[in-house]
Protein backbone atom coordinates (compact mmCIF):
# COMPACT_ATOMS: atom_id res chain seq x y z
CA UNK A 1 0.00 0.00 0.00
CA UNK A 2 1.38 3.30 -1.19
CA UNK A 3 2.25 5.75 1.61
CA UNK A 4 -0.66 8.12 -0.19
CA UNK A 5 -3.46 5.33 0.05
CA UNK A 6 -2.78 4.71 3.61
CA UNK A 7 -3.28 8.03 4.88
CA UNK A 8 -6.23 8.21 3.06
CA UNK A 9 -7.25 4.81 4.65
CA UNK A 10 -6.00 6.05 8.31
CA UNK A 11 -8.75 9.27 7.52
CA UNK A 12 -11.16 6.99 6.70
CA UNK A 13 -10.89 4.79 9.35
CA UNK A 14 -10.35 7.23 11.77
CA UNK A 15 -13.42 9.14 10.62
CA UNK A 16 -16.08 6.16 11.03
CA UNK A 17 -14.46 5.22 14.74
CA UNK A 18 -15.04 9.38 15.47
CA UNK A 19 -18.66 9.06 14.55
CA UNK A 20 -19.64 5.59 16.43
CA UNK A 21 -17.61 6.71 19.20
CA UNK A 22 -19.52 10.27 19.75
CA UNK A 23 -23.03 8.35 18.77
CA UNK A 24 -22.51 5.25 21.70
CA UNK A 25 -19.92 6.84 23.99
CA UNK A 26 -17.63 4.22 25.32
CA UNK A 27 -18.91 0.60 24.71
CA UNK A 28 -16.82 -1.34 27.02
CA UNK A 29 -16.61 -4.27 25.13
CA UNK A 30 -15.47 -7.30 26.01
CA UNK A 31 -18.17 -7.82 28.74
CA UNK A 32 -16.04 -10.82 31.34
CA UNK A 33 -14.85 -10.46 34.51
CA UNK A 34 -11.98 -12.69 33.73
CA UNK A 35 -9.34 -13.08 31.13
CA UNK A 36 -10.68 -16.66 31.39
CA UNK A 37 -13.91 -15.83 30.75
CA UNK A 38 -13.53 -13.83 27.81
CA UNK A 39 -11.40 -16.40 26.36
CA UNK A 40 -14.94 -18.97 27.01
CA UNK A 41 -17.02 -16.46 25.56
CA UNK A 42 -15.36 -16.47 22.55
CA UNK A 43 -15.58 -19.76 21.81
CA UNK A 44 -19.03 -19.96 22.72
CA UNK A 45 -19.95 -16.88 20.77
CA UNK A 46 -19.58 -18.83 17.34
CA UNK A 47 -22.73 -18.99 15.27
CA UNK A 48 -24.93 -17.49 18.22
CA UNK A 49 -26.12 -14.52 19.51
CA UNK A 50 -24.36 -12.77 22.42
CA UNK A 51 -27.30 -13.02 24.83
CA UNK A 52 -27.18 -17.12 24.44
CA UNK A 53 -23.43 -17.15 25.58
CA UNK A 54 -24.25 -14.87 28.15
CA UNK A 55 -26.73 -17.61 29.10
CA UNK A 56 -24.25 -20.22 29.10
CA UNK A 57 -21.67 -18.54 31.29
CA UNK A 58 -24.39 -17.81 33.73
CA UNK A 59 -24.76 -21.76 33.99
CA UNK A 60 -20.89 -22.32 34.03
CA UNK A 61 -20.89 -19.48 36.79
CA UNK A 62 -23.78 -21.29 38.83
CA UNK A 63 -22.07 -24.66 38.54
CA UNK A 64 -18.66 -23.27 39.71
CA UNK A 65 -17.54 -24.48 36.32
CA UNK A 66 -15.60 -21.52 35.26
CA UNK A 67 -11.92 -22.44 35.49
CA UNK A 68 -10.04 -24.76 33.11
CA UNK A 69 -9.90 -27.16 36.67
CA UNK A 70 -12.90 -27.22 37.16
CA UNK A 71 -14.15 -27.67 33.40
CA UNK A 72 -11.63 -30.37 32.63
CA UNK A 73 -12.61 -32.32 36.42
CA UNK A 74 -16.33 -32.33 35.67
CA UNK A 75 -18.65 -34.58 34.29
CA UNK A 76 -19.29 -33.95 30.41
CA UNK A 77 -22.70 -34.05 30.59
CA UNK A 78 -23.11 -31.28 33.06
CA UNK A 79 -20.91 -29.02 31.20
CA UNK A 80 -23.09 -30.14 27.63
CA UNK A 81 -25.75 -28.83 30.04
CA UNK A 82 -24.13 -25.32 30.93
CA UNK A 83 -23.33 -24.65 27.78
CA UNK A 84 -26.53 -25.84 25.84
CA UNK A 85 -27.97 -22.12 25.53
CA UNK A 86 -25.40 -21.22 23.36
CA UNK A 87 -26.11 -23.67 20.41
CA UNK A 88 -24.14 -26.68 18.86
CA UNK A 89 -23.61 -27.57 22.38
CA UNK A 90 -21.88 -30.39 21.87
CA UNK A 91 -19.26 -28.88 19.72
CA UNK A 92 -18.56 -25.99 21.86
CA UNK A 93 -17.94 -28.33 24.93
CA UNK A 94 -15.14 -30.42 22.93
CA UNK A 95 -13.63 -26.62 21.87
CA UNK A 96 -14.14 -25.45 25.03
CA UNK A 97 -12.41 -28.56 26.93
CA UNK A 98 -9.51 -28.41 24.15
CA UNK A 99 -8.91 -24.93 24.56
CA UNK A 100 -8.83 -25.57 28.30
CA UNK A 101 -6.66 -28.74 27.91
CA UNK A 102 -4.00 -26.88 25.92
CA UNK A 103 -4.04 -23.67 28.61
CA UNK A 104 -3.24 -26.48 31.14
CA UNK A 105 -0.44 -28.17 29.02
CA UNK A 106 1.25 -25.34 28.18
CA UNK A 107 0.55 -22.96 30.85
CA UNK A 108 -0.56 -24.51 33.40
CA UNK A 109 -3.86 -23.11 33.49
CA UNK A 110 -2.87 -19.46 33.78
CA UNK A 111 -4.30 -16.52 31.17
CA UNK A 112 -1.30 -14.35 32.76
CA UNK A 113 1.16 -16.70 31.34
CA UNK A 114 -0.58 -17.59 28.32
CA UNK A 115 -0.59 -13.66 27.64
CA UNK A 116 2.54 -13.61 28.61
CA UNK A 117 3.71 -15.23 25.10
CA UNK A 118 5.11 -13.51 21.63
CA UNK A 119 2.12 -12.79 19.62
CA UNK A 120 2.69 -14.08 16.83
CA UNK A 121 3.78 -17.49 18.11
CA UNK A 122 0.56 -17.95 20.71
CA UNK A 123 -1.47 -16.93 18.11
CA UNK A 124 -0.40 -19.94 15.42
CA UNK A 125 -0.87 -22.23 18.56
CA UNK A 126 -4.47 -21.03 18.60
CA UNK A 127 -5.23 -21.02 15.10
CA UNK A 128 -3.92 -24.86 15.27
CA UNK A 129 -6.63 -26.03 18.15
CA UNK A 130 -9.15 -27.44 16.46
CA UNK A 131 -12.59 -25.15 16.17
CA UNK A 132 -10.43 -22.06 16.79
CA UNK A 133 -10.79 -19.44 13.84
CA UNK A 134 -8.93 -16.60 13.41
CA UNK A 135 -11.88 -14.20 14.22
CA UNK A 136 -11.86 -16.27 17.42
CA UNK A 137 -8.20 -16.36 18.47
CA UNK A 138 -8.19 -13.24 18.12
CA UNK A 139 -10.89 -11.94 20.32
CA UNK A 140 -8.77 -14.16 22.95
CA UNK A 141 -5.39 -12.36 22.17
CA UNK A 142 -6.80 -8.73 22.28
CA UNK A 143 -9.60 -9.21 24.69
CA UNK A 144 -8.24 -11.81 27.24
CA UNK A 145 -4.69 -11.18 26.64
CA UNK A 146 -4.02 -7.38 25.52
CA UNK A 147 -2.36 -7.87 22.54
CA UNK A 148 -2.77 -5.58 19.75
CA UNK A 149 -4.42 -7.57 16.79
CA UNK A 150 -7.58 -6.17 15.34
CA UNK A 151 -10.88 -8.59 15.15
CA UNK A 152 -12.76 -8.85 11.70
CA UNK A 153 -16.01 -9.93 12.11
CA UNK A 154 -18.89 -10.41 9.78
CA UNK A 155 -20.30 -6.71 10.98
CA UNK A 156 -16.99 -5.69 10.25
CA UNK A 157 -17.13 -6.52 6.21
CA UNK A 158 -20.62 -5.43 6.13
CA UNK A 159 -19.31 -1.98 7.22
CA UNK A 160 -16.38 -1.14 4.96
CA UNK A 161 -17.99 -3.18 2.19
CA UNK A 162 -21.26 -0.97 1.87
CA UNK A 163 -18.82 2.09 2.67
CA UNK A 164 -16.60 1.09 -0.46
CA UNK A 165 -13.75 0.91 1.83
CA UNK A 166 -12.86 -2.78 1.21
CA UNK A 167 -14.83 -5.76 -0.77
CA UNK A 168 -16.60 -7.50 1.60
CA UNK A 169 -15.14 -10.77 0.93
CA UNK A 170 -11.82 -9.65 1.31
CA UNK A 171 -9.78 -12.51 3.00
CA UNK A 172 -9.85 -12.23 6.60
CA UNK A 173 -6.23 -11.59 7.16
CA UNK A 174 -6.02 -8.93 4.19
CA UNK A 175 -9.24 -7.09 5.98
CA UNK A 176 -6.80 -7.38 9.72
CA UNK A 177 -4.10 -5.86 7.22
CA UNK A 178 -5.83 -3.37 6.21
CA UNK A 179 -7.07 -1.57 10.11
CA UNK A 180 -3.72 -2.69 11.87
CA UNK A 181 -1.48 -1.11 8.58
CA UNK A 182 -3.75 1.99 8.68
CA UNK A 183 -4.30 2.21 12.64
CA UNK A 184 -1.42 2.98 15.65
CA UNK A 185 -0.91 -0.17 17.26
CA UNK A 186 -3.14 0.37 20.19
CA UNK A 187 -5.17 -2.22 22.18
CA UNK A 188 -7.40 0.07 23.51
CA UNK A 189 -8.22 1.69 20.20
CA UNK A 190 -8.46 -1.90 18.79
CA UNK A 191 -10.95 -3.05 21.75
CA UNK A 192 -13.09 0.29 21.60
CA UNK A 193 -12.72 0.44 18.07
CA UNK A 194 -14.50 -3.27 17.55
CA UNK A 195 -17.38 -2.83 19.69
CA UNK A 196 -18.66 -0.08 18.19
CA UNK A 197 -18.54 -2.16 14.77
CA UNK A 198 -20.36 -4.78 16.88
CA UNK A 199 -23.00 -2.21 18.48
CA UNK A 200 -23.60 -0.13 15.06
CA UNK A 201 -23.91 -3.78 13.34
CA UNK A 202 -26.37 -4.79 15.77
CA UNK A 203 -28.67 -1.43 15.45
CA UNK A 204 -28.42 -0.22 12.06
CA UNK A 205 -25.98 -2.46 9.29
CA UNK A 206 -27.82 -5.55 9.57
CA UNK A 207 -28.27 -8.04 6.74
CA UNK A 208 -31.08 -5.19 5.74
CA UNK A 209 -29.34 -2.29 6.53
CA UNK A 210 -31.14 0.31 8.34
CA UNK A 211 -29.78 3.19 7.54
CA UNK A 212 -31.82 6.00 9.56
CA UNK A 213 -30.34 7.34 12.55
CA UNK A 214 -26.77 5.31 11.83
CA UNK A 215 -23.75 7.38 12.75
CA UNK A 216 -22.18 6.03 9.66
CA UNK A 217 -25.33 7.12 7.15
CA UNK A 218 -23.83 10.84 6.08
CA UNK A 219 -20.52 8.79 5.24
CA UNK A 220 -21.96 6.48 2.81
CA UNK A 221 -21.03 6.65 -1.21
CA UNK A 222 -23.69 8.67 -3.31
CA UNK A 223 -26.54 6.64 -4.17
CA UNK A 224 -26.25 4.69 -0.57
CA UNK A 225 -25.06 1.63 1.01
CA UNK A 226 -22.87 -0.78 -1.55
CA UNK A 227 -23.81 -4.16 -1.51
Amino acid sequence: MSPARRARLTETLTRLHSRMAAHYGPTGWWPGDTPFEVAVGAILTQNTAWTNVEKAIAHLKAARLLSPRALLAADLAAVEAALRPSGYFRQKTERVLLFCQWLTDRFGGSMRRMAAEPLAPLRAELLALRGIGPETADDILLYACEKPVFVVDAYTRRILGRHGIAPHNLPYEEMRALFEGALPADVALFKEYHGLIVWTGKDFCRTQPRCAGCPLAPLLPRGGPRD
